[in-house]
């Protein structure tokens, strides 16, 4: 975080003339939130980083980006539009997550010192929201911060940047642009990446294209969820998004979803022999398996936990997920539209997403244990606890890396990818004028 703000101050010194900069909030552990704005035209772009701390492609995206608006100034006028560009919106979660910096293609030690809020903590899904019996106006500072730069942006196109873990590319829009659907899908076939042919997060979504989807509405997710019988608003819930807070300035919010690894399968639409609804009730299980071995930990662990750290409080909301997930698959799996043949890239996204999540929260709920045990707070039988939670999460590991064959793919392409779908987005509105 600090050689990012760094090279973002760098950068304003060199070019004081192009670039401004407003601090727009405070994050809670005491980070100056920071907008830099580059350009003049009729059009008014915004482009955020870290708005999950655990996806930090964006961050060399931003700077990129800034780099090129303030060096090449046929770009800069061609777009016409003011830019406004924050380096990360959660500072102190990005900071949680620099154990693994340094070793971005290592999946292992990506996973030991991961670390994503809680949902009540992230600054993406804290946004004012009621529905039914859902009700959240907790906005966090830093989300009182994200909501400022864009009320005081009003922009035409925001891009949150964000980035996904393993597979291929996907986006999200909040309407339907077919104009930028070719671009968009042309951009990572250039930098030799796939497209994510599966179902990259949930079967409600609208696909607008290959690998394209509408970001849809948070009540359409809360209503999908209760007709599986699932609780769409468990303890620890987050509120809207900030795509649905731009709304309101009829703003067009671009996401490009992009994995640190790529896998030959997550292209690959052939039939397996396996149906789908096969598929959904066979991995659910191993959810609800792994999500209750977690939930036993924590249970145990519980009564002796003294320390309300992050990796808790984010542990306690997660792994009740997981056998929650689990049992969404299994419901899914009884429904008519799942009894067809499941493809190869079906099959691959919903196997790795187990490793994903055991590795994920696992993680974090391993952390959480070692932070008693580091601070000298833990008693004996918690010490045993945190054992038992280090032997399995390495076989986890182990297991993980039995089955993967996948390749790490270099930052500058992720960059590259998400560059090149803001300028898609960007040339869209310049054409418009």
């Amino acid at each position: 975080m600090d050689e990012l703000t760094a090279r973002f101050e760098a950068l304003r010194k060199e070019h004081p003339e192009l670039i401004s900069v407003q601090r727009i909030g405070t994050s809670r552990l005491g980070d100056a939130l920071m907008m830099y704005s580059i350009g003049e035209g009729a059009l008014s772009h915004l482009v955020v980083g870290g708005v999950h701390p655990n996806e930090p492609v964006g961050a060399w995206t931003a700077l990129h980006l800034l780099e090129q608006l303030a060096t090449d100034t046929e770009l800069r006028l061609g777009l016409a539009a003011r830019w406004s560009i924050v380096p990360c919106i959660d500072p102190d979660g990005a900071r949680l997550n620099e154990g693994w910096f340094a070793h971005p293609g290592d999946r292992s030690s990506y996973a030991r010192a991961f670390y994503r809020p809680a949902p009540n903590e992230q600054v993406e899904w804290t946004f004012p929201w009621s529905y039914k019996r859902a009700y959240f106006d907790a906005m966090l500072p830093e989300t009182q911060a994200l909501a400022r730069a864009i009320d005081l942006t009003t922009p035409d196109l925001y891009v949150a940047l964000h980035n996904a873990e393993m597979g291929g590319v996907y986006y999200y829009l909040t309407r339907d642009v077919p104009e930028i659907y070719d671009l968009l899908a042309a951009v990572p076939e250039s930098l030799g990446l796939p497209l994510d042919k599966g179902e990259p997060e949930g079967g409600h979504l609208t696909e607008l294209a290959q690998a394209i989807f509408l970001t849809g509405t948070l009540e359409e997710v809360y209503d999908w969820i209760e007709s599986l019988g699932g609780d769409p608003f468990p303890p620890g819930s987050g509120g809207n998004a900030s795509s649905d807070y731009a709304l309101r300035h009829g703003t067009l919010s671009l996401i490009a979803e992009l994995p640190y690894w790529k896998h030959a399968d997550a292209d690959n639409t052939e039939p397996i022999d396996e149906s789908y609804a096969e598929l959904l009730a066979r991995t659910g299980s191993v959810f609800v398996d792994f999500g209750t071995e977690l939930m036993d930990m924590l249970a145990a662990a519980e009564p002796m936990l003294t320390l309300d750290s992050p990796f808790l409080r984010a542990s306690r909301a997660f792994v009740p997920m997981m056998t929650a997930t689990g049992e969404s698959n299994i419901a899914r799996s009884l429904q008519p539209e799942a009894q067809r043949p499941a493809t190869v890239a079906e099959r691959f996204g919903c196997e790795d997403l187990i490793h994903m999540y055991r590795l994920r929260y696992g993680g974090m709920l391993l952390r959480a244990l070692e932070a008693e045990v580091n601070a000298g707070t833990a008693r004996a039988e918690l010490r045993r606890i945190c054992a038992r939670m280090h032997a399995l999460y390495t076989r986890w590991q182990e297991e993980a890396a039995e089955e993967n064959a996948a390749e790490t793919i270099p930052i500058s392409s992720l960059v590259g990818v998400q560059y090149g779908a803001i300028l898609a987005g960007a040339s869209y509105f310049a054409g418009s004028l």
